[in-house]
């Protein structure tokens, strides 16, 4: 049974298509993995689906009584919410039904006995629902999902917008998985979450008995729980069987296929109007002249797709660093509250360091205190000498109408126009995407901007806060190789073993160094 049906769709960002006439199926019981570069329209899928964007054409229709879970990244959490607020808000339909049975035996009181037999029937469905949806035990499944997250740990009662990155992703799963939705719709679910909560996540997927739909640049995370793929490029969406290896391996058949029969259809093309060109004006030889040229009109010519354009990232490097990066002293980080015992750390140059642990154990807080963006709660930080310092925020907001051009312009104000666009393309950016305003792209193509910032300020010391959230994987894998030819010193946050495999020269685990 069709749990979603999409049809026709339609859809664009000014004269940027991103869709045109796809059509899409999910049967129960499918794992999907959504895939594709950045900016091919994988979150605007998921918008059109929610119904949070309509489409310029085409026809959305879900089964009836079907409840869709969605983590969206985006989702504002309001200042004043505790996680036991938002964990309880999975269970939003449950309370205003209880407040409806509150008002009905209310009412009782004053009923006649033919409204009395309505009320009691109404109360026993209603009761029914609540004890069929656990209402009665809802206290003991919100610590019980808590501490899967370890969110126990960071205590129910703390205020949500205090969270990390990873700590509300935490959040925001825990509550979709309270839900209990019969459809889970997920964007990048695994950007954030520590190595131990996306080996949860997996099991949790592998198990899942209902469809779910997942967008991911994660590969061995997609790898193991998707048994579809939904490739979508240049305004498409092609389905096929399998995980993401056997998608590749499908996908470069079929493109080679296409590329040969692209190669025969030339050369009988360009046979037919070599001899249509020597024939036509011979009255002996015209009608097959006139017989080829019909042949010509009436051929459906093969297209190939226009080859996206692959990232190229070279790190414009300054003068060599003294020996040491930076050395701290008793540094104790933390904002209200310490998050780490004395921290005697030191960083030599040319050193690669890779910073792991958990969700909100403080890596962001040390690399913003070692770079002086926030104070320690104690202790110091010495910084070495000749230190010309690249920064990779993990996040960034665009809110203004700036275009890519302007964004790049006001950190460079003396390049050209057409630098400008040169090193925008040179980071996989399209013309498009160049004129386009920053606030409208993809995650990945926003990073993409940033990295560009990145890349052509002269640095010798890197300090990237999850620099591979949302990039696809052309875009990974180029960072991986840029970064390894880098002759300066990196300090890298990052949960993706795969990426830092054959780059770090060390790696810190900060579970070392928390407070007990």
């Amino acid at each position: 049974m069709s749990i979603l049906t999409v049809e026709n769709l339609s859809h664009g960002f000014g004269d940027r298509a991103i869709f045109n006439n796809v059509s899409f199926r999910l049967l129960k019981g499918e794992h999907v993995g959504f895939v594709g570069a950045n900016g091919e329209g994988k979150s605007t899928f998921m918008s059109i689906i929610t119904g949070s964007l309509q489409p310029d054409e085409g026809k959305i229709e879900w089964s009836k009584n079907v409840h869709v879970g969605y983590l969206d990244q985006h989702t504002v959490l309001e200042k004043g919410m505790t996680i036991r607020d938002v964990l309880k808000s999975a269970y939003g339909e449950l309370f205003a039904l209880e407040e409806k049975m509150n008002s009905i035996c209310d009412k009782m009181c004053a009923a006649s006995e033919e409204e009395m037999t309505a009320m009691m029937e109404e109360l026993g469905e209603i009761q029914d629902t609540l004890t069929a949806h656990d209402f009665y035990v809802l206290d003991s499944k919100i610590d019980e999902i808590g501490r899967a997250f370890d969110l126990d740990e960071l205590g129910f009662d703390k205020d949500v917008t205090e969270l990390s990155g990873g700590q509300r992703t935490k959040v925001l799963l825990a509550k979709l998985l309270l839900e209990k939705p019969d459809i889970l719709l997920l964007d990048e679910p695994t950007n954030y979450l520590d190595a131990e909560h996306i080996a949860w996540l997996k099991r949790y997927l592998i198990n899942y008995e209902n469809a779910f739909i997942l967008i991911s640049h994660d590969i061995p995370f997609l790898n193991d729980v998707v048994n579809l793929i939904y490739h979508v490029e240049n305004a498409e969406i092609t389905r096929y069987v399998g995980n993401y290896e056997k998608f590749q391996e499908v996908y470069a058949v079929k493109k080679a296929q296409l590329e040969a029969a692209y190669r025969r259809q030339q050369q009988e093309i360009d046979e037919l109007k070599d001899f249509v060109a020597r024939n036509k004006a011979r009255v002996s030889t015209r009608n097959m002249a006139m017989s080829r040229q019909k042949k010509l009109d009436k051929m459906d010519v093969i297209e190939l797709s226009k080859e996206k354009p692959k990232p190229e990232f070279v790190f414009k490097e300054a003068r060599a660093a003294g020996r040491y990066i930076f050395e701290t002293h008793d540094l104790v980080i933390g904002y209200n509250e310490p998050l780490s015992l004395p921290m005697n750390l030191v960083m030599e140059r040319g050193q690669k360091i890779v910073i792991v642990g958990a969700n909100g154990i403080g890596k962001t807080t040390l690399l913003k205190s070692i770079l002086g963006l926030i104070p320690p709660l104690s202790g110091s930080t010495e910084l070495g000498d000749y230190l010309y310092t690249g920064y990779f925020e993990q996040e960034h907001k665009y809110e203004d109408n700036t275009t890519c051009i302007d964004e790049i312009w006001k950190e460079f104000p003396s390049m050209t126009q057409y630098e400008v666009r040169s090193a925008l393309a040179k980071c996989g950016l399209t013309t498009k995407h160049i004129e386009s305003m920053v606030k409208v792209l993809s995650g990945g193509e926003q990073a993409k901007v940033r990295l560009c910032k990145l890349i052509n300020r002269e640095s010798n010391v890197l300090l990237l806060d999850e620099p591979t959230n949302h990039l696809d994987a052309d875009a990974k894998d180029e960072l991986k190789r840029a970064l390894k030819e880098y002759k300066g010193s990196i300090l890298l946050i990052c949960h993706e073993p795969e990426f830092y495999d054959g780059l770090a020269t060390d790696v810190w685990n900060l579970k070392e160094f928390l407070r007990k």
